[in-house]
């Protein structure tokens, strides 16, 4: 209503001045008019009779004579010649405002009629009526994906969900179709993503994501709410694609009257006509305009040349030759195909400084960890004179058509995130792209008129280009889908029918994960709380946090922490190099980790909304993205009310009462968010124009208040559906939390990600700050990357010189501080990143979460998932943390088994249990043993177990009443439970024997018996110790006869003679070797 009355008073004023401009003045009535007494119509033809229409009540006498309205100010007196006139500008107003309707309406059908899908439409209907499934082959620019699902409407399917592989793609889509079908303001086209959603009860197309439609299927497995499913863009074949294909085909046998098609432009036709029983195919062709096809390959020498920076002097050739051959009136827009947003930020920085020199360009960046405000901007239109240069990834390859590109700029370069599940870790590398792709990006060039397509490598490359991208699902990890696959009751996952089915390793790679995760049983059923992790939105580890979080009520951090972890980074990377803006964040900054940094700006950001301040500034000064932070607050609310629906998280005791006057606040706030929602789509029909910046070379919207006026929208959205004064006080609890609240949320958040913990290498105190590596079990000489809070400040993983001690016999240093890295993920793009990091207990939480737990006879050594080594100086307190660990591990398993089990029921059957083990996990997380930790060679694992040849068995009392009394079938030593196997390790000695990489390898070595020092490999090393202690226990035994001594030593080494050391004065036996080393140790020395 108010952008109607603002247009109405708009044209009042411009009608006014044409009325002075022309000197006419407005007729008030109508001249007596001849009337034809057969027809009943005027006998002469007059200019007003145009305007088709009129009001109810054409009676001024009853206007007049209605009261007035008791809060109006008119003071003038209505009459008769004031309300005609006022009426005749209404009745032209609404006809101006008709024809400008039936105007676009016209120019619509026209535009419709002209694409080349419209000669198809009535063939797309009918093979859509008389079969189950149709693909739709449509070429790039033939208008598939907006005007089949109107066809398909018009043809009376009522309920139609079109999935798109992007959120960008299902709200331009739905915008567009909106706008194309009149139904701008309403409600039957709409769109619903991850965090947002304009879907009503009378919604009839609906755009929506891949994921979101299988996460319907989990509540409504048939799908009983469409009529019809698109799946556009299959091409792309995203995991969920391949997934969402088997269960349609699936679906298809149980509901016949379930219409699914398919559309893509390059789709593989035999490939998935014949997955759907030989499904009929409906070709349409593309481009609706010629494309110039140019090849300019980057020289060999230039490539050779390159850094590791990208080259942007072809790119900026290409503008160049567009300058000079093309006219500036001349219209046409740029679009750029790079691989990633490193390039891409490359890019801009040289484009923009030509577009300074030139005042013809305007560079845009578009990706997706771009808000949406920032990627609409790409649509705008540029001013006269000035071309658009959008730099984009491949999300601008398919769906998202923008208007006026005339110029492609090819790189022939994409970057895939690939999964080696050897390291377990993710690569993000660029790969050439394939023909289908190549073709897909030419073809945005052709949309509204002649274009070039630029082609930066050659025709020979491009024929040597594979046909089809590779499918995602054979590149990914599949734990998520596989969960997801055996919670929708799948009774085989490895016999799914996948269009492409992959790799038989990768989906048992998968169950062995979620069974050590615990959401699997041994024969592959959902445990309860494989149940909730398969609810969630989430991936396992974010899953297995919320709930371990509920578990020991600190759930509030657990789900900040979890909800920044499901949404991108709000530290924008580009900052980095700011002075100013780091040293405005740097208090934000925790010293336990990247965890804890997110949060702490996530707490804070929450108090500046609590105190009224303008948190659009705090955040930008800050260099942080605020609509991260909304996003977190909209999967935060989701991840509670889904622990609320599971019975996990209890309801609010009581709403909180409100003043009169907090009620009236919310309810005019309220009132001034649907104004301003209002506001924004009556904006979305003009077409925006761009305003040329020439400091920054970059465009910026027209309406100057619109980046406000969202922000406004944000704000007041966030105040009125959020309790702030809650949020505030449990923002407050998650910034004060004492540090064995901290520890005690370490290990929560350990639950999920263990064992994706590493090491710090031995030699990082001696490495400058960018140089310093880790080491998982998988996968060594690991990076912290450059956005972590450890990156720059080393110091805080070393430990404290207060808190170390050097044992004898012992191997590195004892402490009781030593910690370990967790983090979320591996990511290798030029060398392998440690991402999302944070500092760990090392003792507490390898004990607690190792799936493997092996000890030697005293437990002094212990060895943790075959890679982590754990010394203590004194057997008695190994023992007790043992069997510490033990009991806690058997009550956090009963704890959470009976809270599950409890849901529903009373509680008392577990809250004593709860409240002990949380007491003695505080306790155990506060312990103060000294020990060391390293991480085992693989040279070591060869000699690491005893086996099964070692007899002596005996346990100690501690473990008596825990113990499986089986003997280890490999390892040896007794199996105490599922986890832990005592006395399997060799003893110290042997085992530092053995820790060298290789049986030849020599060092410097100083014997314990002795204390002699000397330069040995291991065979050498083993044969003195046995000859030390022999000659030890001859001593004792006959201190006087040495020749029965030496006799005793050669006969059990023929091979070592007596010598006699002149430098040092003592006798030894040794080998001839030995000899020459002992000199060669005396000659270093003096030396």
């Amino acid at each position: 209503m108010t952008l109607l009355l603002k247009d109405f008073w708009s044209f009042l004023e411009k009608y006014l001045l044409f009325q002075q401009k022309t000197a006419k003045p407005s007729r008030t009535e109508r001249p007596p008019e001849s009337v034809s007494e057969h027809l009943k119509i005027p006998s002469v033809y007059k200019k007003s009779y145009k305007i088709n229409l009129d009001f109810n009540n054409r009676n001024l006498t009853d206007f007049l004579t209605k009261k007035r309205l008791p809060d109006e100010d008119f003071k003038e007196s209505f009459t008769e010649e004031l309300v005609l006139e006022f009426k005749n500008i209404i009745l032209h107003y609404l006809d101006f405002v008709q024809k400008q309707k039936f105007s676009r309406l016209k120019k619509l059908q026209r535009d419709k009629q002209n694409l080349p899908i419209w000669k198809y439409k009535q063939n797309i209907i009918n093979q859509v009526r008389d079969n189950q499934v149709v693909l739709v082959a449509g070429d790039t620019g033939c208008g598939k994906s907006t005007q089949v699902p109107q066809y398909l409407l018009e043809a009376g399917y009522k309920n139609i969900a079109c999935t798109q592989p992007r959120r960008i793609a299902c709200i331009s889509l739905s915008k567009r179709v909106s706008y194309e079908t009149l139904n701008e303001n309403g409600s039957e086209v709409a769109y619903q993503i991850r965090f947002e959603k304009t879907k009503r009860h009378d919604t009839k197309i609906l755009f929506l994501t891949e994921g979101l439609l299988l996460r319907q299927m989990s509540s409504d497995i048939y799908l009983s709410m469409y009529d019809v499913i698109l799946l556009d863009e299959v091409h792309e074949r995203h995991i969920f694609t391949d997934f969402l294909l088997g269960m349609l085909k699936c679906l298809l046998t149980q509901r016949k009257d379930l219409k699914v098609v398919l559309m893509s432009a390059t789709i593989n036709i035999g490939l998935f006509s014949s997955y759907f029983d030989n499904a009929p195919v409906v070709k349409v062709p593309g481009c609706l305009f010629p494309i110039q096809l140019e090849y300019h390959p980057i020289p060999i020498d230039t490539l050779d040349k390159q850094s590791s920076k990208m080259d942007c002097a072809p790119y900026l050739r290409v503008m160049q030759t567009i300058d000079h051959k093309f006219p500036h009136s001349e219209r046409g827009d740029l679009l750029i195909f790079l691989s990633g947003m490193t390039e891409i930020m490359s890019l801009v920085d040289v484009a923009q400084v030509y577009a300074q020199q030139t005042k013809s360009w305007i560079i845009l960046p578009l990706h997706s960890a771009l808000s949406i405000e920032q990627q609409d901007k790409v649509f705008d239109i540029a001013p006269d004179g000035v071309r658009k240069c959008i730099v984009s990834t491949n999300i601008s390859e398919t769906s998202v058509t923008i208007d006026g590109v005339r110029f492609i700029i090819d790189s022939g370069k994409v970057k895939e995130m690939h999964y080696d599940n050897k390291f377990k870790m993710k690569r993000l590398k660029e790969f050439w792209i394939s023909r289908a792709s190549a073709e897909q990006r030419k073809g945005r060039a052709g949309r509204t008129g002649p274009g070039i397509c630029y082609r930066l490598y050659s025709e020979a490359d491009y024929e040597a280009l594979e046909k089809y991208s590779t499918p995602e699902i054979l590149r990914v990890p599949l734990d998520s889908l596989v969960l997801q696959m055996i919670s929708l009751g799948l009774p085989d996952c490895r016999r799914f029918p996948f269009i492409e089915p992959p790799e038989g390793s990768s989906i048992e790679n998968s169950l062995i994960y979620l069974q050590e995760q615990g959401a699997l049983k041994e024969d592959e059923k959902l445990t309860p709380i494989g149940e909730m992790l398969s609810k969630l939105p989430v991936d396992v580890v974010v899953g297995k946090m919320l709930i371990m979080g509920s578990l020991f009520h600190m759930i509030d951090p657990v789900l900040s922490i979890a909800a920044g972890l499901g949404v991108q980074t709000p530290f924008v990377s580009k900052t980095r190099t700011d002075v100013e803006i780091e040293a405005a964040r740097k208090h934000l900054f925790s010293d336990h980790g990247d965890p804890f940094t997110l949060l702490n700006a996530f707490n804070e950001w929450i108090q500046v909304k609590a105190k009224g301040e303008g948190t659009k500034k705090w955040s930008k000064r800050r260099g942080l993205e605020e609509q991260r932070f909304y996003e977190m607050i909209k999967l935060k609310n989701q991840f509670s009310n889904l622990l609320k629906d599971h019975q996990l998280l209890p309801e609010e005791s009581s709403e909180r009462f409100y003043t009169s006057e907090e009620r009236k606040d919310w309810y005019r706030k309220r009132k001034q968010l649907h104004q301003l929602k209002r506001e924004e789509r009556g904006n979305m029909k003009k077409r925006k124009f761009l305003k040329f910046e020439e400091e920054a070379t970059m465009l910026a919207s027209s309406d100057e208040n619109e980046s406000s006026t969202v922000q406004d929208i944000k704000d007041l959205e966030f105040r009125v559906t959020q309790d702030l004064n809650q949020l505030q006080e449990r923002s407050y609890k998650s910034q004060t939390l004492k540090i064995r609240q901290i520890n005690l949320l370490k290990i929560i958040l350990c639950s999920g990600l263990y064992p994706k913990v590493a090491i710090a290498d031995d030699c990082n105190n001696y490495k400058p700050d960018s140089e310093q590596v880790f080491h998982t079990k998988n996968k060594s000489f690991l990076l912290l990357h450059p956005t972590s809070v450890f990156s720059s400040q080393p110091d805080l993983l070393q430990l404290p010189d207060n808190d170390t001690k050097v044992c004898s016999g012992q191997k590195g240093v004892m402490s009781s501080k030593h910690e370990l890295l967790s983090f979320v993920s591996i990511l290798e793009t030029n060398k392998p990143y440690l991402m999302n990091v944070m500092r760990v207990p090392a003792l507490q939480t390898t004990l607690l979460f190792c799936s493997s737990l092996d000890s030697n006879s005293q437990c002094t050594r212990i060895v943790c998932d075959g890679w982590l080594e754990i010394s203590f100086a004194e057997a008695d307190v190994a023992q007790h943390i043992i069997s510490s660990v033990l009991h806690l591990r058997a009550a956090w398993n009963n704890l959470l088994k009976l809270r599950l089990e409890a849901i529903n029921k009373d509680a008392s059957s577990y809250r004593k249990l709860e409240q002990v083990l949380v007491k003695k996990l505080t306790e155990f997380l506060s312990s103060k043993v000294l020990y060391s930790i390293r991480r085992i060679l693989t040279a070591e694992l060869e000699h690491l177990y005893v086996g099964t040849q070692v007899a002596d068995y005996s346990l100690p009392s501690i473990f008596k009443s825990q113990a499986e009394h089986q003997l280890h079938p490999v390892k040896g030593g007794v199996i105490i439970n599922s986890f832990f196997v005592y006395n399997c390790l060799h003893d110290s000695n042997v085992a530092s024997a053995w820790s060298q990489q290789t049986s030849h390898l020599q060092c410097h070595w100083t014997c314990p018996k002795c204390e002699r020092k000397f330069i040995v490999s291991v065979i050498e090393r083993l044969q003195h110790e046995s000859s030390c202690e022999f000659a030890e226990s001859s001593r004792d035994n006959d201190n006087n006869d040495d020749d029965d001594d030496d006799e005793s030593v050669s006969h059990k080494n023929p091979l070592k003679q007596k010598f006699d050391c002149s430098d040092c004065g003592k006798t030894f036996q040794f080998t001839a070797i030995e000899i020459l080393k002992h000199k060669r140790f005396h000659l270093v020395g003096a030396e």
